[in-house]
């Protein structure tokens, strides 16, 4: 029992030991954490002491600099101020000095302007004065001279206007003799110089053509059996063959050149092939055709390269290059046209005119010739036409429509070309009057066949002594062929005048055409 009862007092001892520690310790750590505390209060104190002083500080510092800010700002604006009030001092000075530069010239100016209105007044007066004196004095010249003023200036304007009328018309007379004197003087001068200037040969075309053969034995191979070659030749080409007994040579005869020119050069070709029948002969033909339509374009670009022309349709070209080939009056048209193209150049150099414009309005002028023996219409007219397709300057036009005087002439243009075609077909042996109207006449014998139905194509050869027409095989038969003959004839009688008589011949001709396979 005194044990337990000691155990129990020690646990009661250890129990309140225990708590007399945990009291002993928390006790400490208060007065250690009020210690801590205070320290703290007291280092917040001081932090807070020392933000304050340094923000007085700051602040004193921040004023101090805000204050000599304002001082500067302040003197600043007193020296601007300052210098604005002298300049406004000077300003006034000087517009105090104007005004009474102003005020001084306002002064002058009246008083000039009552010196003016003084003399005005004086001046109306003498006016007055004068207008008085005069109308004395006419009063006196009316009553010495019998006439009233207005009567005497109507007679005065009519004897001045009479004088300078009749002076006028002296002088006028006198002008338009010299004017004319001088113009046809400067015209002499210029055409002769443009002839001068280009001095071209004349060649005459003739209706013929002499081809040379090696040999006589030729011909008759030209004739062929039963005279088939040369009956080919003469139906393909419309030309008629002079085979004769001249030695070594073929005479070619037909009134148109290309055809003409076809044929030769076709008969050329054969000569030196050596080969010659019929369908060999249609060959040849066809491809001389070729021959001459190239060289007829490579004619017409010759040309205008040779007048320097520039510019013209192509299709223009082949038509101007036709030309070679047709004659008018015996002159070759294409060489004509080239010269009456530099002949108008020249004139127009000469006064101060569009020369570009002149040559190829000269050059030009004859062109509707390439189709007067296809088309209906004089050659003026289808050269218009021709212009006016292929869209030529206006003026160029007007110098075609106007070259023979069909229209008057109203360019400078116009009157060249007119009077350069006179000079190129007046001059010494360009033309021939009969071999033109030979050929109008076998123009019109081939005119009159082609009117008929049926009628592929005519050719009229041996000097328009002869007209062979072909026919359509399938619109005309056999027993029509010498209808046809007999009308063509009757209409050549009533329409043509010519020496002795024209053999009609109609020809039809059949072919058949197999292939052997």
């Amino acid at each position: 029992m005194g044990t337990g009862l000691t155990i129990i007092l020690i646990v009661v001892g250890v129990l309140v030991g225990a708590g007399i520690g945990v009291a002993i310790g928390y006790v400490v750590r208060k007065k250690s954490a009020e210690s801590k505390i205070g320290s703290a209060e007291q280092e917040a104190k001081k932090i807070v002491d020392d933000a304050i002083k340094s923000a007085e500080a700051k602040k004193k510092e921040m004023i101090v600099e805000a204050k000599e800010d304002i001082l500067k700002a302040k003197t600043e604006a007193d020296r601007e101020n300052k210098e604005r009030r002298q300049e406004l001092v000077r300003l006034e000075n000087r517009t105090l000095a104007k005004e009474e530069a102003l005020n001084r010239k306002i002064e002058n100016y009246e008083h000039k302007e009552e010196n003016l209105n003084k003399k005005l007044r004086e001046s109306d007066a003498l006016r007055e004065e004068i207008e008085q004196i005069k109308a004395k004095q006419l009063e006196k010249l009316e009553e010495i001279s019998g006439y009233t003023t207005e009567a005497a200036k109507q007679e005065l304007v009519q004897s001045i206007e009479a004088d300078a009328r009749r002076e006028a018309a002296v002088r006028l007379t006198q002008i338009e003799e010299e004017l004319k004197d001088e113009a046809d003087n400067k015209a002499r001068d210029i055409i002769s110089l443009a002839i001068q200037r280009l001095a071209s040969d004349h060649v005459s075309e003739n209706t013929v053509s002499v081809v040379t053969i090696p040999s006589d034995e030729m011909k008759g191979r030209i004739i062929g059996r039963e005279g088939r070659n040369i009956h080919k030749i003469e139906t393909l080409t419309g030309v008629d063959l002079i085979i004769d007994d001249t030695p070594e040579a073929i005479t070619i005869s037909c009134f148109d050149p290309i055809r003409r020119e076809i044929a030769r050069t076709a008969l050329e070709k054969l000569i030196s092939d050596g080969r010659i029948h019929p369908t060999r002969i249609e060959e040849t033909v066809d491809k001389a055709r070729k021959e001459i339509e190239a060289t007829i374009k490579q004619a017409g670009e010759q040309a205008t390269f040779k007048v320097g022309v520039n510019g013209i349709s192509p299709e223009l070209i082949k038509f101007l290059g036709r030309l070679k080939y047709r004659t008018s009056y015996g002159q070759n048209v294409l060489d004509h046209s080239v010269e009456v193209s530099y002949l108008a150049g020249i004139m127009a150099a000469e006064l101060g005119a569009d020369v570009t414009l002149a040559k190829r309005a000269g050059l030009l002028h004859d062109i509707g010739k390439a189709l007067t023996q296809e088309v209906e219409g004089s050659h003026v007219q289808l050269g218009v036409e021709l212009a006016k397709k292929f869209k030529e300057n206006k003026e160029v036009i007007h110098a075609i429509e106007a070259h023979h005087g069909d229209v008057e002439p109203h360019t400078i243009i116009a009157v060249l070309v007119q009077a350069a075609d006179a000079i190129s077909a007046a001059r010494p042996g360009a033309r021939r009057e009969d071999l033109e109207s030979y050929i109008k006449r076998l123009q019109k014998l081939e005119e009159i066949s082609n009117s008929f139905s049926g009628v592929e194509k005519s050719y009229a050869v041996q000097a328009g002594r002869e007209i062979r027409i072909m026919v359509k095989p399938e619109k005309v038969k056999d027993d029509q062929m010498a209808v046809i003959a007999r009308d063509i004839a009757a209409k050549i009688e009533s329409e043509l005048e010519y020496p002795g008589q024209i053999k009609v011949n109609v020809i039809r001709e059949s072919r058949a055409t197999d292939y052997a396979k």
